[in-house]
């Protein structure tokens, strides 16, 4: 008998897990309650207008390749993948801005214009973070289910270079002097939705993975991604249910043994559980089976940052703005430390903006554009009505959007949708509306994460990231990976795909991303 396999949510980690997991020969099914694939990752449609809803960069294909080629295809032959140069664009709104090119020549040459003193650092600070990935790429990759794997050997291999004590920003200042090139290669922190000033070290290797392996705008958005991801899924015959919430999870002691929606009950052999991590314990498995993970235990842990969200259908083209622009605050300390607080929203935020339609016309009907504007704000925690700050703020942006140089723009909006930290916990069942997750802080990394395989409960996997190795698409994809397997040996079933892994020549060199530009 086929062994029945359950994944709650369809987001980008339980779409990779079922990938993986029909290889095993199992049933899976998948049960998501919106009405259609990604989670945050989805589309967004609009009278011919279409969006991503929450990631846009594209970084670093080759894990979800793999994943493809493990089940039969090519991820360049489902998705068509445009590499950008530039990667985007900074505005700083003290002075200057910045270009961020591919190809290291060009960039040096960039930096070089705002901060000479700065460009003949970056061959060092590059070649020092190829090495740092690489002495970590084995921790990515290895579940932690404890203090031991902390000791264990790929994690003493890779101390050496990680100086976790180390923040960003102060690691950055090895390298360069000017604060508005650190934030350059700082701000990706934000997709951790932590500060640059508090983030760890480590993670000065987002913005290396961007300069070193590209940056990306798959056709059709990231939500494109997810809908080939569902569409090889359903070809190994994956049952994926859209429109269906779970209510419940049935247990015989720890152990899952179904789950239940308004259409009926499931039984299973294993569950994962793909969304959001404290939302889905607090609705879903009852505090006193959780040990570790209790209601009180949750409430201690510090979030990630929320976001405030405009998804504007502009009519006609909007002249002289890049694919990404990033507008950075002047005073960017105290942006992120409003952030951090939760207590009031930035007065001078500093705001990302996505203008696709310069790569990719088919996201708007002819002669229009999309606009996605997001802008950090912190999350909920009963300070910030939304209710009534939502149009006073929406205002702001705009004005904020002005002092970028993007003028006319309300004038000439034909479709708009607002989110807020409340709609993101609401709308999106995300807890306090922390769009990433659990922060990536030094006491909730690695064995002090929610595990893969899920310590509280048996039978009970986890993907995403709100679980080890964290937030991010490649990594999700990669606690993917781990979950799958995990799971599968735990249920004697085969692991096809591990000899593909098995022939890798590492996460940094070879790759992929020749054969997916």
């Amino acid at each position: 008998m086929h062994r029945r396999l359950v994944i709650i949510g369809a987001g980008p980690g339980g779409l990779a897990a079922a990938m993986l997991l029909a290889l095993t020969g199992a049933q899976v099914t998948v049960l998501e309650r919106r009405d259609r694939v990604g989670g945050r990752t989805a589309a967004l449609e609009m009278d011919g207008f279409r969006f991503d809803t929450g990631p846009t960069f594209f970084l670093y294909p080759r894990i979800l390749d793999e994943i493809f080629q493990a089940c039969g295809r090519r991820l360049a032959e489902e998705v068509e993948l445009i590499r950008l140069d530039p990667l985007y664009r900074l505005r700083f709104e003290g002075g200057g801005e910045l270009r961020m090119h591919a190809g290291a020549e060009r960039l040096a040459a960039e930096i070089a214009r705002l901060a000479p003193a700065d460009a003949v650092a970056l061959p060092r600070f590059l070649a020092d973070n190829r090495a740092k990935l690489d002495a970590f790429r084995p921790v990515l990759e290895t579940p932690f289910d404890g203090l031991r794997s902390l000791l264990g050997l790929p994690v003493l291999k890779a101390l050496r270079r990680l100086n976790p004590h180390r923040s960003v920003d102060a690691d950055l200042a090895r390298y360069f002097r000017d604060p508005r090139v650190r934030l350059a290669f700082s701000f990706q922190s934000k997709y951790l939705g932590m500060s640059p000033f508090r983030c760890p070290s480590l993670f000065t290797i987002l913005s290396f993975l961007e300069h070193e392996h590209g940056v990306f705008h798959p056709r059709g958005g990231c939500g494109a991604v997810m809908e080939a991801m569902a569409r090889v899924a359903r070809s190994l015959g994956v049952d994926i249910r859209l429109g269906e919430t779970v209510r419940h999870i049935r247990f015989q002691g720890r152990r899952a043994t179904a789950v239940r929606t308004d259409a009926g009950e499931y039984p299973l052999d294993g569950l994962v559980i793909n969304a959001d991590f404290a939302k889905a314990m607090a609705t879903l498995v009852p505090d006193d089976l959780r040990r570790r993970w209790s209601d009180a235990s949750i409430a201690r842990k510090k979030f990630s940052c929320s976001t405030f969200m405009l998804y504007l259908g502009i009519e006609g083209r909007v002249e002289g703005l890049d694919h990404h622009t990033i507008y950075l605050a002047e005073d960017y300390a105290r942006n992120l430390a409003e952030i951090e607080a939760c207590r009031e929203l930035p007065r001078r935020p500093s705001l990302y903006v996505q203008n696709a339609c310069v790569t990719d016309p088919g996201q708007a009907p002819p002669g229009c554009s999309t606009l996605y504007v997001l802008v950090p704000v912190g999350h909920q925690r009963g300070h910030v009505d939304w209710a009534v700050e939502r149009h006073r703020y929406r205002a702001l942006v705009l004005k904020r959007l002005e002092d970028l140089g993007i003028r006319d723009i309300e004038s000439r909006i034909r479709v708009e949708k607002m989110v807020t930290p409340a709609d993101w916990e609401h709308d999106f069942a995300l807890h306090r509306g922390a769009t990433f997750n659990l922060a990536h802080s030094l006491d909730q990394m690695l064995h002090r994460r929610p595990r893969n395989r899920f310590e509280d409960l048996n039978g009970v996997y986890l993907v995403g990231g709100g679980t080890h190795p964290g937030s991010g698409l490649p990594v999700i994809f990669e606690g993917a990976r781990i979950t799958a397997r995990l799971l599968a040996e735990d249920l004697g079933l085969s692991v096809p795909w591990r000899e593909l892994n098995a022939g890798r020549t590492g996460v940094m060199g070879k790759a992929l991303l020749g054969e997916v530009t």
